[in-house]
């Protein structure tokens, strides 16, 4: 699959090398322009190139999201329309500043982006520790092997997020909806970087209000 990263942060950066790592074609951007990625992509084995965010959002068949959630509207949003984009953002106000409709949970931060963008958006990589991301991918069956949920309103769209997720070593979990759902998985739950099976996950995030 062609994959477009935005955001070359710790969660970025990680799935970029992990992606390149088992085939993927992964384009990377950052706001600061494809030149201070080549250190970055030099040292990832795979097919993996820096780009532009545009250039990103343009060449993958599903676009990762990894920048800070107050920087949102940097994004190149008609370039992402209608495609498959993760959203891999947390909202953390003292960071992003704040935004009343969240603060008020009159909606999530990925419902914004989702209305945003106009893309087939998968809340998903928000909730997984990076070093677990990078170093904790396991084979099926693994009684060692961590789960990650994702949420979304998109089947198709979370089929093929879940199948990424399983490539990486990890069980997906579907949490629900894009509003429900991504609300049992944001920063303050309980799922938010827990580091638990599939089975213990399911239970955790459909036992969560």
């Amino acid at each position: 699959m062609r994959i477009g990263i935005i955001g070359a942060g710790h969660v970025g950066s990680t799935l970029a090398t992990r992606l390149a790592g088992i085939g993927h074609e992964v384009a990377i951007a950052n706001s600061r322009g494809p030149e201070t990625l080549k250190d970055l992509v030099s040292q990832i084995s795979g097919p993996i190139r820096a780009v532009t965010a545009q250039e990103a959002a343009r060449f993958g068949q599903l676009v990762v999201i990894a920048i800070p959630y107050g920087r949102i509207n940097e994004l190149p949003i008609a370039d992402l329309r209608d495609k498959v984009v993760v959203d891999a953002c947390n909202y953390f106000p003292q960071r992003d500043g704040h935004d009343p409709d969240l603060d008020e949970d009159r909606t999530t931060s990925s419902e914004k982006l989702r209305a945003l963008t106009g893309a087939d958006l998968v809340k998903a990589f928000n909730a997984v520790h990076w070093q677990d991301l990078r170093d904790r991918g396991r084979t099926k069956g693994d009684p060692a092997r961590l789960a990650i949920p994702l949420s979304g309103d998109d089947e198709e769209a979370k089929a093929v997020v879940a199948g990424l997720i399983r490539d990486l070593g990890f069980d997906p979990v579907d949490a629900g909806y894009l509003g429900r759902g991504g609300r049992r998985h944001q920063p303050g739950t309980t799922a938010f970087t827990a580091e638990l099976s599939a089975a213990e996950l399911d239970a955790l995030v459909h036992a969560a209000v």
